[in-house]
């Protein structure tokens, strides 16, 4: 394994930021640390980094114990949020820095510095100054500057949280790309759910301290562990059993109190037929790619359904209109019971 995290915790006076988190990562996989903020995801991250120190557990890396192990010993690749670059020296000598501290040769600095930049793309900027790249270039630049040493593992911490959506979308694809080519042990840390499943190979989502599920993005999307790994995770309709969404005949063995329901699980008609329900158009969003329709239920709840154009189009819906409503697939879970 690249990674091996064995009954980590990580407490701060009576808080528990990381709480018994146990997890392998294997060599050369990209892993996304998942969960909103607290989750305990960064915390883990830095105890892998070495730049925290658990107060109970273990980590191993690349089959070698880690837990005390000096963070320049540990052969690891840090990247920030904010990039962290060096203003006064241009891109070149910023990607070298680390080589010239550990006293690498003149013309073996000069080739890496080399390789990294067509890496990055950014081949004809070498020269330049961080101030003048844009943000997205200068994110290139600090991962550039994390692999010069080839770091044994590749650690990210919410590294295009600071970006707009654009820029974020194009080097979530790079990233990816860039993956493929290096094969590094990768863990990147983000909050961003959408982010996380196209990236990674392998996603942990974290809660309280905690880890709710590790799997690839269509486990944890089709299978989820829990309610809060199913809420977490793409869109979901929560609502009461007593709702009226699902018809007395249609509840046999559901023995929650709550229903989760994904708005592209809900069909939509303008006829009655077999199990479905009676409900009324509440609000139309039109999206470009998708259209949002809000449901009003005759019990007074309210469902999002999701809708391709060619089906809102063949329905030709407008708000207050009756419309009959039928789930495709509905999810319980034991803490609502």
């Amino acid at each position: 394994m690249g990674i091996e995290v064995q009954n980590v915790s990580k407490r701060y006076g009576s808080f528990h930021a990381v709480d018994q988190v146990s997890l392998s990562i294997k060599t050369n996989s990209l892993v996304a640390l998942l969960g909103p903020s607290g989750s305990g995801k960064s915390t883990l991250l830095r105890m892998i980094a070495g730049l925290e120190q658990p107060n109970e557990g273990r980590i191993a890396l690349l089959g070698r114990d880690a837990t005390y192990t000096a963070v320049q010993k540990r052969n690891i690749g840090f990247v920030f949020q904010h990039y962290a670059l060096f203003k006064h020296l241009t891109i070149r000598q910023n990607i070298a820095f680390a080589l010239e501290l550990r006293k690498a040769p003149k013309a073996r600095i000069r080739e890496r510095v080399e390789e990294l930049l067509e890496l990055i793309q950014l081949q004809k900027l070498g020269d330049r100054y961080p101030s003048q790249l844009s943000g997205g270039q200068r994110q290139r630049v600090a991962l550039a500057r994390a692999l010069a040493v080839q770091p044994q593992v590749l650690l990210l911490d919410e590294p295009f949280g600071a970006l707009d959506a654009k820029v974020r979308k194009e080097l979530r694809t790079w990233l990816r790309r860039l993956h493929e080519e290096v094969s590094v042990t990768t863990v990147f840390v983000t909050h961003d759910q959408e982010e996380a499943m196209e990236v990674a190979d392998e996603i942990v989502v974290m809660n309280q301290g905690k880890v709710e599920q590790v799997g690839t993005a269509t486990e944890i999307y089709d299978h989820p562990a829990s309610a809060f790994v199913m809420s977490f995770i793409g869109p979901v309709n929560v609502i009461p059993m007593h709702s009226g969404i699902l018809p007395e005949n249609g509840r046999d063995g559901l023995k929650s109190d709550r229903i989760f329901l994904r708005p592209h699980d809900i069909k939509i008609d303008l006829a009655p037929s077999a199990e479905a329900v009676p409900a009324r158009v509440a609000r139309i969003v039109h999206l470009g790619w998708e259209i949002i329709v809000e449901i009003r239920l005759e019990s007074g709840e309210l469902v999002t359904a999701n809708l391709s154009r060619d089906r809102f189009n063949q329905l030709q819906l407008r708000v207050d209109q009756p419309i009959y409503i039928k789930p495709k697939s509905v999810k319980t879970f034991p803490a609502y019971a």
